[in-house]
């Protein structure tokens, strides 16, 4: 169904020669009457896209290992018990961003009081472009970032490609932003590709912590009694723990222990996307995203990044996600030569 456009990308090897491994096959399916369409890898799901007009934007939920474990969240679309359940606007894996022309699309939720919501935006996607099965899955969307009026700030042309084997996931997103108006990313903390991940891979905390956005919402972060959590980040310029917070790397990892393996999540930034290597907006408390605009917050106002687009200017942004399990978490010499692999694309605009 999928054919040559401008967003296509040149097939390259996935993998490098270190963890080289059969692929398998990947299979597209919709479900019929609902907005929902799930991607198996071999046998098994790997995720679902979910676009409804009950979520504020388009999110990729649940992930799975190949060995069947779930990574992400569950809440709050399926909620565990002693699951955390603060950010109820932390679903799956998702792009969006905290500041554009002054709304906020990062933040955006059912828990958003009505009154509140002028304040907020809206990704509403409208059609599927197309889907594709193979050795690499490809999907395919458009959607429009819109005010509360439906109003459109930017379209929104994203291709997914999906890829697997053994005990490995990959995931291609490149997403292209069309401006229909004048358009102002004000540098902020929430953006800009976000992923939420299991309780078992959050950092153990040891005190209540709390979080204000840009319009005073406090979010506290309780402490959990249960020994779950055992995760950590590493970045590829050696940051660990809480400490890859507001730091820049090419990658970064996220892992712990999740049954007998280790999960391994990391997400690969690429030389051509806006103000590289990016900066991360890593929390311990499970929040793992790449927002390479908000450096006037990550650099305590030494520096700052706005990014504006004229209309009919675009920009794009393109990242490999990674879930991997096996009974070691993937080596920074792994990651570097799959992120090595994965600037050598080549991108087609």
């Amino acid at each position: 169904m999928l054919k040559c456009c401008s967003l296509c990308v040149l097939a390259i090897s996935l993998f490098s020669v270190a963890i080289a491994q059969k692929a398998e096959p990947v299979k597209i399916i919709k479900e019929k009457n609902e907005n929902k369409i799930n991607v198996f890898i071999g046998q098994k799901l790997f995720t679902s896209f979910l676009y409804p007009d009950t979520l504020e934007k388009p999110v990729l939920f649940p992930l799975y290992a190949s060995n069947g474990t779930m990574v992400t969240r569950s809440f709050p679309i399926h909620p565990l018990s002693g699951e955390p359940t603060d950010h109820p606007h932390h679903l799956g894996l998702w792009l969006n961003y905290e500041n554009v022309n002054g709304l906020d699309f990062w933040n955006n939720s059912y828990a958003i009081a009505p009154e509140k919501k002028k304040s907020y935006g809206w990704i509403k996607t409208d059609r599927i472009l197309g889907m594709k099965d193979g050795k690499v899955g490809m999907l395919t969307y458009h959607a429009n970032w819109t005010n509360q009026k439906n109003e459109v700030l930017l379209e929104e042309t994203t291709n997914f490609e999906f890829s697997g084997t053994a005990h490995m996931r990959i995931i291609d997103r490149l997403t292209i932003l069309k401006a229909n108006t004048d358009v102002f990313f004000a540098d902020a903390k929430d953006g800009m590709l976000g992923l939420r991940v299991a309780h078992a891979l959050e950092i153990p905390a040891t005190k209540e912590q709390k979080f204000t956005d840009d319009k005073g919402n406090v979010t506290v972060v309780k402490v959990n009694a249960d020994s779950i959590a055992n995760g950590n980040y590493l970045t590829s310029a050696g940051k660990q723990g809480d400490s890859a917070w507001s730091t820049r790397a090419r990658w970064c990892k996220m892992y712990g222990k999740m049954g007998n393996d280790s999960i391994t999540i990391a997400i690969i930034d690429r030389p051509d996307n806006p103000n590289y290597p990016t900066f991360w907006h890593a929390r311990g408390y499970g929040l793992f995203a790449a927002n390479p605009l908000g450096e006037k917050i990550f650099t305590n106002g030494k520096t700052e990044k706005n990014l504006r687009l004229k209309k009919g200017e675009s920009v794009h942004f393109y990242y490999r996600i990674i879930i991997n399990d096996d009974k070691r978490s993937l080596s920074a010499g792994q990651l570097n030569k799959m992120a090595d692999d994965f600037a050598m694309r080549r991108l087609i605009r």
